[in-house]
């Protein structure tokens, strides 16, 4: 009896395991609503208010972090053009994302991430980080994220 349940068990999990989790289909769902905007407004669109208004939807800590990153990426890459990607603060330079905000309420982690795609310019050797973990932010982060920004978009 005992293995009938817990094959019964594994059954339903795997049943219900499509590959993704609910989650990621969020953030699917979310992408695909972004290059369906998108193309409606144009690429010269100006999504600034849509990022703002992301990030007033998200709970509590993770909207003070995103409203600091999102005012740290103003003052020290203002080149940067902010929209969302996967449902997410992002920047971006010349359309390609060089960096983003990914709340931990996204994937329910127990972090903030700060992350930095390939376009950016952070090489330091044969290894460097790409994310960093946030659970606040100190005068010192700050002053290490507007560095790291400076770096990233020279």
């Amino acid at each position: 009896m005992k293995a009938t349940k817990t094959s019964d068990k594994s059954t339903k999990a795997a049943e219900k395991y499509d590959g993704f989790t609910d989650e990621e289909r969020g953030a699917m769902k979310d992408r695909a609503a972004e290059l369906k905007s998108a193309t409606r407004r144009g690429a010269k669109a100006d999504e600034e208010p849509a990022v703002l208004a992301k990030i007033a939807e998200m709970p509590g800590a993770d909207r003070a972090l995103a409203e600091r990153i999102h005012a740290l990426v103003k003052a020290n890459a203002p080149e940067l053009a902010p929209r969302l990607w996967y449902g997410m603060p992002a920047y971006t330079r010349d359309g390609k994302v060089l960096c983003f905000f990914q709340n931990s309420a996204k994937f329910r982690s127990r972090y903030a991430t700060l992350g930095f795609n390939d376009v950016a310019n952070l090489d330091d050797g044969t290894m460097w980080p790409t994310a960093y973990a946030l659970t606040e932010l100190t005068a010192a982060d700050e002053a290490r994220i507007g560095a790291l920004l400076r770096k990233a978009v020279s």
